[in-house]
């Protein structure tokens, strides 16, 4: 069934590890952003109801209930199956929480990163480990109790002492679900670009190995299956049926319509990308569009879930030989027909995934 992606790329600061188009940007172009945003959604010929809406960022919980309701009203379904709003800790106040309630939203998904105050203030990231708390006691009591954590291993000063020590506030906030991300190295973020160039800054120079960072992601599977949040995907983690509906429709190749800079959408065979950058976006929308090849892309969304995929005679044919060669490799197993990634295959994925692209 479908989805809506709406984009809100405003952030009252820009962490060094962020690679997203998003930043601070000045006050007035919000105004001319959500215009445009709104104006975007009205124009759009809906052929069907969405069940599941996602208000990414950026930092979509600075918005002001009213605005935040003038574009959830336009956007047919409510109330939906689910409704996720992104939320940066400390930005939740117990009157935004009841509204977001009443605008149909159930779901909440924190950017923690950690709870360790020293990895924090490297990435430039203000909250405190009591702050999340805080505001998961506050949705809670307003009656959201869907809740998402964020947490990335890999962050500068890192350790399997300062990571437990977050594992261990996951234990004693008890969520339903959790994404656990590997650091991604790239000339997108601040940080990225100065490991690239082989500097310091941003503490770039105490970045975990990446063979620390795998055991850092080993230890938090391992962790958070003792608390019952088993991992459906490669970086995220549920108790049972609380797995994030609508990120479950891009692995699924289900299909969503995107608003806003940068948002993606999918009608199951084309795919098309609004402007990345706000100023193009705003000066002339026009959406880029792509045929879809499903064959790949089935591979290599599906073997992102831990369930796998079922292998047809046609995907048998045209990938016959690297899945023979990862099942002896043993990054691939089957089971009563589903082709899943092994333990050892999660941590070299991308490699594997190389293999299935057309």
């Amino acid at each position: 069934m479908p989805g809506v992606y709406v984009s809100y790329p405003f952030c009252a600061q820009k962490c060094t590890y962020c690679n997203f188009s998003s930043g601070v940007f000045p006050e007035a172009l919000e105004s001319r952003y959500l215009h445009a945003l709104r104006a975007e959604i009205q124009r759009h010929q809906w052929a069907w109801r969405p069940e599941t809406v996602y208000f990414g960022g950026g930092t979509p919980s600075a918005l002001e209930p009213d605005a935040l309701a003038s574009i959830l009203a336009l956007i047919p379904g409510c109330p939906w199956q689910e409704a996720t709003i992104e939320a940066a800790p400390g930005s939740i106040s117990p009157e935004k929480a009841r509204a977001w309630q009443d605008l149909g939203i159930d779901r909440v998904s924190l950017g923690v990163q950690s709870f360790v105050a020293a990895e924090l203030s490297r990435t430039g990231r203000k909250h405190t480990a009591q702050t999340v708390a805080a505001d998961v006691a506050t949705l809670r009591a307003a009656g959201i109790h869907k809740i998402n954590i964020d947490l990335i291993a890999g962050l500068p000063g890192q350790t399997e002492t300062s990571w437990h020590e977050s594992l261990d506030w996951i234990a004693q906030i008890a969520p339903d679900h959790v994404s656990v991300y590997m650091l991604e190295v790239d000339d997108d973020s601040r940080l990225g670009r100065e490991i690239l160039a082989g500097g310091t800054r941003y503490g770039a120079g105490a970045v975990p190995s990446a063979d620390l960072i795998a055991d850092l992601y080993e230890a938090a599977v391992l962790r958070l299956a003792t608390l019952g949040l088993n991992r459906y995907e490669i970086s995220n983690f549920a108790l049972p049926a609380s797995e994030s509906r609508h990120n479950m429709k891009y692995w699924l190749l289900e299909p969503y319509a995107g608003f806003g800079s940068d948002a993606h959408s999918f009608d199951g065979r084309l795919r098309w990308q609004n402007p990345e950058k706000i100023d193009e976006y705003l000066g002339a929308w026009q959406a880029v569009r792509a045929e879809s090849n499903p064959l790949e892309e089935r591979f290599f969304v599906g073997l992102r879930l831990t369930r796998g995929i079922r292998p047809e005679p046609r995907e048998w044919e045209r990938f016959g030989e690297p899945i023979r060669r990862f099942i002896e490799q043993g990054l691939l197993e089957t089971t009563d027909g589903m082709l899943r990634l092994t333990a050892r295959g999660i941590m070299l994925s991308n490699e594997i995934f190389q293999e299935f692209l057309i």
